[in-house]
């Protein structure tokens, strides 16, 4: 069973405008509402891929329920701790030929709410994988994620954390089985310049020396690298295809590699379903479909073989 965990939830309202103007009045021509925050984007790939999930973690006030309402009609699975002040965020993000974002201030959570979902994670059994998976509302301390682990570290989880900076490395004393940053934020771990994939591979091989196991390095429009425990490195570009949204692309990337793991705990196979979902995720106007990816997996097949 895969649960996924997303501490500080939202609602995407995505709106396409052309031809923005500053301080002028200014139509959408497109908008979608949708359930965000990185660990719901993962459960809903892994939905998307036929795979059990439970979404965990904090929903707050109209747009916590909205959230809930949405996910109970996309038919995801959740059980989210209801907070007892504020409101879950709104992002915005804007389509004018380039996306921007603004990012809601969201709630404040406090040490109770936190130890009701480190309760909650009591039902995890061995064998099970947790999904620790992007930012943290306020109230939460850097360590936040590692207390989570410190509160499960007597089960034998697969651990999967995608974080920022001290969360991600806050996490690294308790071995996960998977990071996945990105180039960015590899970036400003090292507060080194990353100038080849030789840079990429060494850096990724300085977190499995600070306690991680598999790194997955998602890199945009360049692909992704995985190194793995064993020592084995593989690389491939990024797919072809006329990109229409880069939202979500990297949780897509995640909940593919689990997918594509948990099937028969190869490597190879987590690594090219990651891609093909990943890429789904960026050709469709949303998410992409079952199809899509099976599609894209298809090509990325026959792409190796030759």
């Amino acid at each position: 069973m895969i649960y996924t965990v997303t501490l500080n939830p939202c609602l995407d309202y995505l709106v396409a405008v052309h031809n923005f103007q500053s301080g002028r009045v200014n139509r959408a021509g497109y908008e979608r509402i949708m359930p965000g925050g990185k660990g719901i984007n993962v459960s809903y790939v892994l939905n998307i891929l036929k795979q059990d999930n439970l979404a965990l973690g904090f929903v707050g006030g109209f747009t916590g329920a909205e959230i809930e309402r949405l996910m109970d009609k996309d038919g995801i699975r959740h059980d989210f701790v209801h907070l007892k002040h504020g409101n879950s965020r709104i992002d915005v993000q804007m389509l004018d030929g380039i996306e921007s974002s603004i990012h809601g201030v969201g709630p404040c959570i406090t040490q109770e709410d936190i130890d009701a979902l480190c309760d909650q994670l009591q039902q995890l059994q061995d064998g099970d994988t947790l999904v620790l998976s992007g930012a943290v509302p306020r109230g939460a301390r850097d360590t936040i994620y590692s207390d989570i682990l410190r509160s499960v570290e007597h089960k034998d989880l697969y651990i999967i954390v995608d974080a920022k900076g001290p969360l991600l490395l806050n996490t690294l004393k308790y071995k996960p089985f998977l990071i996945k940053p990105n180039l960015q934020e590899m970036i400003d771990i090292f507060y080194l310049n990353v100038e080849n994939m030789d840079d990429i591979i060494r850096y990724a091989k300085n977190l499995q020396n600070m306690g991680a196991r598999n790194v997955l390095v998602s890199l945009g429009a360049d692909g992704a690298v995985l190194v793995t425990e064993t020592g084995e490195i593989y690389r491939h570009s990024a797919m072809s295809g006329k990109v229409h949204n880069t939202v979500g692309c990297g949780d897509s990337m995640l909940a593919g590699f689990l997918v594509g793991y948990q099937q028969n705990h190869d490597m190879v196979q987590a690594f090219q379903l990651s891609l093909a979902a990943a890429s789904a995720n960026a050709f469709h106007d949303g998410r992409g479909t079952y199809e899509d990816i099976m599609d894209l997996l298809d090509i990325l097949h026959r792409e190796i073989e030759e």
